[in-house]
């Protein structure tokens, strides 16, 4: 049996991606808060993406959340899922509208990423025409005093530690941050704990939380797949974390742009999540 941390006064927010238990907010709110979540990631509200929600939409959300008082963790926006072959402005002007949802929602992370790229193309082709584009992003953040997470989703420029660590450091923006996902490092051949823990943990600023299995690439809850989540969460915890632990399963259909479970699977998920947590010792709250 694995020695047990003490932990005394370890406290994570949990969250979790709304729109992975449905497509309407108050449904969305209701099953995070049966789980215990006081916070949503918003990435869409009744079918419609965060960034494309208008200014009514924008309000009628916030009052399903301030009337439920449920917080904001993150815009969870689609930013930088897209081409680099696209013009810089093309995603400058989403984040804009990402910054109008986090501004009237009361959120002060941005998830984004870090572009994909035609296929057979090297990565290391098209590094320079990402750093331009994530720079000009980061310089919005920095005007804005907003914070971006960057998600290592597979297959962009940054979905391997040492890409993510460039992206990072190349910008240079106390601005722009990791979001880090377990299950998406596994899907491309990383060992996410081993292999990259201790080089991204500098920059780690939100987590998103899944598990897959390396064999297959499928999505499981977490501590069920080879995403090293235990060895993760208790590094984390010992380092000191103490910020949110959003869940974004992915449990019955995922898609490039997003994913869904249903509530009973995001339940599942949950569950599997607070088993980790109180192994360990950390209250999510």
């Amino acid at each position: 049996m694995s020695e047990r941390t003490d932990v005394s006064g370890a406290t994570w927010a949990l969250s979790g991606f709304g729109d992975e238990i449905d497509a309407d907010p108050v449904v969305q709110t209701a099953v995070l808060q049966a789980l215990g979540a006081r916070h949503i990631e918003v990435r869409s509200a009744w079918g419609v993406n965060v960034v494309d929600l208008d200014d009514g939409q924008l309000d009628r959300l916030a009052g399903v959340l301030r009337e439920r008082e449920m917080a904001v963790s993150a815009i969870a926006s689609p930013v930088g899922k897209v081409d680099v072959s696209l013009p810089v402005e093309h995603e400058v002007a989403r984040l804009r509208l990402a910054i109008r949802a986090a501004r009237a929602l009361g959120s002060g992370y941005i998830r984004l990423f870090s572009f994909y790229r035609a296929e057979g193309v090297p990565a290391e082709a098209v590094r320079d025409d990402v750093l331009v584009r994530m720079a000009a992003l980061a310089r919005v953040a920095e005007e804005e005093e907003i914070t971006l997470v960057h998600e290592n989703e597979k297959d962009i420029y940054g979905d391997t530690p040492e890409r993510v660590l460039d992206v990072i450091e190349s910008v240079g923006s106390e601005r722009l941050r990791v979001a880090w996902d377990n299950a998406n490092f596994v899907q491309v051949g990383v060992r996410p704990y081993s292999d990259g823990y201790a080089m991204l943990r500098p920059h780690l600023e939100y987590l998103q939380l899944k598990d897959a299995i390396a064999a297959t690439g499928a999505v499981v809850p977490v501590g069920e797949g080879d995403g090293e989540l235990r060895e993760t969460l208790r590094a984390l915890h010992d380092d000191g974390y103490a910020g949110f632990a959003s869940l974004e399963p992915h449990l019955t259909d995922f898609t490039a742009l997003g994913g869904y479970s249903g509530p009973a699977a995001f339940g599942r998920a949950a569950r599997a999540l607070r088993t980790l947590t109180d192994e360990i010792g950390v209250t999510l709250s």
